[in-house]
């Protein structure tokens, strides 16, 4: 009877431990299937979606590559500067420069144009400008003998002699200057200028001498769009020096002849679209900034 007591009492006791030992199990069991789910997941390769679009994949261009040199941040004129500048041409041309000798002889002639032109500008903005330019021009000439001949078998020849030019006109123009610094320091730059201009004058000519003399006078009108490239450096802080070179544009001309009582005789209307590099169209000018921003 004491055995079976005692046996029963075994019996009880395991069973009682194996109970107690039953959730550690489970436990460990739902933490190795967990670790062993996860590495499956882990060791499964990751396949990126299709796409239709190729520059997802693979940039068109080697963006890596490229270097941007940042001209357009390179400062050459401060937002808020005031400018007074002037700019001046001066030509002549005379019989020596006149490369049509094979068809005209006995040539006598000269031609002296001066212009120049003060203004003012305001920079609204980092490298951008805009001004207001008064310009005078003046040009004489004489005309002392010009002889054409084209041979005996043209049969055409004719002379003149004694003509005399004298041309006075007056600008007004408003203009917008872009700047684009060359370097880091904003010592060298290039100008964009595009300018809006209305010019008026007169001219006169006078033909003979003595009392054979015969005199015209002329009223000039022009209105044009120029486009004007150049070059700026500066000298000193606040001072610099431009090249501007005139490569044409829209203009128009009205040209209305009187004779020397003031009588309308005639008039010429002429308009065009041209872009050619003028050499005539070169000014040099300075700039005087007054406000120096740039310390």
């Amino acid at each position: 009877m004491k055995r079976i007591i005692l046996l029963l009492l075994a019996a009880q006791f395991t069973f009682a431990v194996a109970r107690a030992h039953e959730p550690v199990a489970m436990e460990s069991r739902s933490a190795i299937e967990a670790a062993v789910a996860a590495a499956e997941i882990s060791a499964t390769p990751v396949v990126a979606p299709a796409s239709d679009d190729l520059t997802e994949r693979k940039p068109f261009l080697p963006t890596g590559r490229r270097v941007d040199r940042h001209v357009d941040r390179n400062k050459f004129v401060y937002k808020g500067e005031v400018m007074l500048g002037i700019a001046a041409s001066y030509g002549t041309l005379d019989a020596s420069d006149a490369d049509i000798m094979l068809l005209v002889d006995d040539v006598d002639f000269g031609l002296r144009r001066t212009q120049v032109m003060p203004y003012v500008a305001f920079s609204y903005r980092d490298n951008r400008s805009v001004g207001l330019r008064f310009g005078y021009e003046y040009l004489n000439g004489e005309l002392g003998n010009l002889g054409l001949a084209l041979g005996s078998g043209a049969d055409l020849s004719f002379s003149l002699s004694d003509i005399e030019l004298e041309s006075e006109n007056y600008a007004w123009s408003l203009f917008h200057r872009n700047y684009i610094g060359l370097d880091r320091r904003g010592i060298i730059g290039a100008i964009l200028e595009t300018e809006l201009m209305v010019k008026t004058g007169t001219s006169s000519f006078a033909m003979g001498k003595g009392e054979d003399i015969n005199y015209a006078e002329n009223k000039n009108f022009a209105a044009r769009l120029n486009f004007n490239p150049g070059i700026a450096v500066y000298v000193f802080p606040e001072v610099c020096v431009t090249v501007t070179v005139g490569i044409g544009g829209l203009r128009y001309n009205q040209v209305r002849q009187c004779d020397a009582y003031g009588v309308e005789t005639g008039r010429r209307d002429f308009s065009a679209l041209k872009f050619k590099f003028n050499v005539a169209d070169i000014q040099i000018g300075i700039v005087a900034h007054l406000w120096n921003k740039k310390k």
